[in-house]
């Protein structure tokens, strides 16, 4: 079997290998598959691993390639894809245990796409139930157990991908599909030490990938670095006239080849009271990760983020979204079967809402989206911490003062006057990408830095990021799980 020296390269360098016939695709998906057998007891990052898919997969792929066929870098490629996303005669749970022996008759498109590209599919990360869209107050709300941080089993993933954030953590697949509503992609990158990205609204397509909230929802990679987050997305991407809210094809289409770097300076905006400012030592690994921007020519200053309910309207829209998403699960009083109390009972509150808040918020998001667009002609991306803090310790009990979080949110935080940054972003569809930045002095948990660009630059947040990891190695430090 292939050791972490080579199970935890990033997708380019695997994918040259493969290439090359250094390494084999069959090798490659046996190993992966084997440390993911021994080590996801430890994590529960997985909910179903696809070893007869997957061995079927490599078998094909390294056979095409000896023949001269070879589809691009990721192909032979083993990920996990989280278990919201159909896959053809495996569980997809959506991490709850109403769902839990649920099965599909085909496969999500981007699962499709992804086996063009010939890349294999081990398994199904596992997910906060529901992916939070009903609520939960903490990382245990899962039908599978919390997702524990290969950093420090004691602490949590963040968010409702929480499994995709540990796979990548303790290095079992090359590469992992999250989901974002509001927050589900960037918080588990910053927390567990990982490179995500969360895509432009509608670039990804949706079919065959459970709903919370149709005009927020989307479907991102996490991986070792920015540049795998650009193959994958690159594959992924693309009009597809079965998701209503997919892009025009000129729009959706994401063309990356060569890992990108700014053509010119960049102009970065930090936003000043973003969540996590009176973390002091979470400030002082941003200023660091910002003065090497600044030594590779990027020009800083702090961003006024305009005045707005950017966070309450977000919420309040998932909130009203969600019950018509799982009206099923509602209307049929089984949402007693969740394991959050907070998920129980959420859905029954949210349809108080009427038809005049729901055209409220919108209008109220049209305003807020104008206000944000104009920032950026000011700066190419917006930088903020990943998430407020480093990795929370895994408890039942939500700390006093807390509230449940929100499809795909990160649950157990407190509002403040400071701005939430994946409240804007997701509210305002602005692409981001999260990447390792350092470490909290007192645990050794991973800190992540976050670049938005502005809606449809997707190409602009993955630069800043590759410029980043190209003058740091934060993206090459790995848990010590051997």
């Amino acid at each position: 079997m292939l050791g972490e020296e080579i199970l935890y390269l990033p997708v380019r360098e695997l994918g040259e290998r493969i290439r090359t016939h250094k390494i084999s695709p069959v090798e490659l998906t046996e190993s992966y598959l084997d440390r993911s057998e021994r080590l996801n007891s430890k994590f529960n990052a997985y909910v179903t691993l696809t070893r007869d898919r997957a061995m079927a997969q490599a078998r094909a792929c390294e056979k095409e390639i000896a023949a001269g066929h070879y589809r691009g870098p990721l192909h032979g490629i083993p990920y996990a894809a989280k278990d919201m996303l159909a896959v053809k005669g495996y569980p997809t749970t959506w991490g709850a245990a109403p769902y839990k022996d649920r099965t599909f008759d085909y496969d999500a498109t981007v699962i499709q796409r992804l086996d063009a590209a010939g890349a294999t599919l081990i398994g199904k990360a596992a997910m906060i139930e529901l992916a939070g869209g009903l609520g939960y107050s903490n990382g245990f709300a899962s039908v599978t157990g919390p997702a524990r941080n290969p950093w420090n089993t004691d602490y949590w993933t963040c968010g409702s991908s929480s499994g995709s954030g540990a796979i990548m953590a303790a290095g079992l697949a090359a590469f992992a599909l999250g989901s974002d509503t509001r927050g589900s992609i960037i918080c588990p990158g910053g927390m567990c030490g990982v490179s995500t990205m969360r895509p432009s609204f509608g670039r990804v397509p949706r079919t065959g990938v459970m709903s919370i909230s149709w005009s927020l929802d989307k479907v991102g990679p996490m991986g070792r670095t920015a540049d795998c987050c650009g193959l994958v997305l690159a594959a992924m991407a693309g009009t597809d006239p079965k998701d209503h809210d997919s892009l025009p094809p000129e729009q959706a289409k994401f063309l990356y080849s060569a890992k990108e770097t700014p053509s010119k300076p960049l102009r970065i905006g930090r936003i000043k009271n973003a969540a996590g400012a009176n973390n002091a030592d979470l400030q002082s690994a941003m200023d660091s990760a910002l003065k090497v921007m600044e030594q590779n020519g990027a020009h800083v200053e702090d961003a006024d983020v305009p005045e707005g309910p950017f966070e309450d309207v977000c919420e309040l829209i998932i909130l009203m979204d969600a019950p018509s998403a799982f009206w099923d699960l509602v209307n049929s009083g089984r949402c007693s079967e969740l394991e959050d109390p907070v998920g129980q009972i959420n859905g029954y509150a949210s349809m108080e809402f009427s038809s005049w808040d729901y055209l409220q918020c919108q209008r109220i998001r049209t305003i807020l989206q104008n206000r944000i667009e104009a920032v950026f002609d000011k700066y190419d991306v917006l930088t903020a911490p990943s998430a407020s803090s480093a990795a929370p310790k895994l408890e039942r009990t939500p700390p006093e003062g807390g509230r449940g979080g929100r499809g795909g949110g990160r649950g157990n935080q407190q509002r403040s006057a400071q701005a939430q940054p994946d409240g804007i972003s997701s509210l305002c569809s602005l692409p981001a990408a999260s990447v390792p930045c350092g470490f909290s002095a007192d645990l050794h948990l991973p800190y992540g830095i976050q670049f938005m660009a502005r809606t449809l630059d997707d190409h602009r947040a993955l630069e800043a990021a590759n410029l980043f990891q190209a003058h740091t190695d934060w993206h090459t430090k790995h848990p010590p799980l051997s």
